[in-house]
């Protein structure tokens, strides 16, 4: 199986940190150029990009805020603007990544923390997977980042949990709609993953050793595990996967 991604271009979303950045490395290891978003991590974007050119491959970073639409205009002439120094028109996959979590039950949450979450983890997905779709190849690749807790349900991601069901059913209408175009679209959906996006809820040691207890492999998982499913999808050999919600959790509440 062909899992190579030579003269493949990334656009990874939320690439300086967690999840994001294990994506954007794995992806440059197997062999893709590699431009990643970031909101407010300036440092932690130029070191992931730096140790993407370290590789030999071609990387950049764009600062941009995606609570909503507003700045999607300047992040596709920015993409344009690095396209076009690496002499490109076009790239293959879109990785829609970044993303906000609030950890506040239903008695607590906020109007304001769910248009926080809603802004950031769906209606940003479709607008700008909208209007990047110009740019993106014939044959590329669309993966976004859904959840475990659209299958199970855990009670302080009430908000969370429930916009990310919508990513899954964009999902399948992004399959169906780009199908012509021999674009593949599929949702990603980690368990419980100790990164610092999920850090106010494993700071807790207790969740720690209850999520592991629950997880058919005995740990908690990480970035790296979920990575290369991610770059597998990306390449030639994922790309009879379609319209998809693949979970990889480890057998999370089986």
């Amino acid at each position: 199986m062909k899992t190579s991604l030579i003269d493949k271009i990334a656009l990874v979303t939320g690439g300086s940190r967690s999840l994001g950045k294990e994506v954007a490395l794995q992806l440059a290891k197997d062999g893709a150029d590699v431009i990643i978003t970031y909101k407010n991590q300036k440092t932690a974007a130029e070191s992931v990009v730096e140790e993407i050119k370290a590789m030999g491959r071609k990387s950049a970073s764009v600062q941009v805020d995606l609570n909503g639409t507003r700045e999607l205009p300047k992040l596709e002439e920015e993409i344009q603007k690095i396209l076009s120094n690496w002499g490109q028109e076009k790239f293959d996959i879109l990785i829609n990544n970044a993303g906000v979590i609030s950890n506040k039950p239903l008695h607590i949450l906020s109007e304001e923390d769910l248009d926080n979450q809603y802004n950031t983890n769906y209606k940003s997905v479709v607008f700008l997977t909208q209007r990047l779709l110009n740019h993106l190849s014939d044959g590329g690749r669309v993966i976004n980042i859904g959840s475990g807790t659209t299958r199970f349900a855990f009670q302080p991601l009430v908000g969370y949990g429930p916009i990310k069901a919508a990513v899954e059913v964009f999902t399948m209408y992004l399959a169906k709609i780009l199908g012509e175009r021999k674009i593949t679209a599929n949702v990603v959906s980690p368990g419980a993953l100790d990164t610092d996006f999920n850090a106010e809820i494993f700071s807790n040691p207790d969740v720690t050793g209850y999520v592991a207890s629950q997880t058919a492999l005995g740990r908690v998982g990480l970035p790296t595990d979920v990575s290369g499913v991610i770059s597998f999808l990306s390449s030639e050999a994922g790309g009879w996967i379609n319209g998809q919600r693949i979970e990889v959790s480890g057998g999370y509440h089986l």
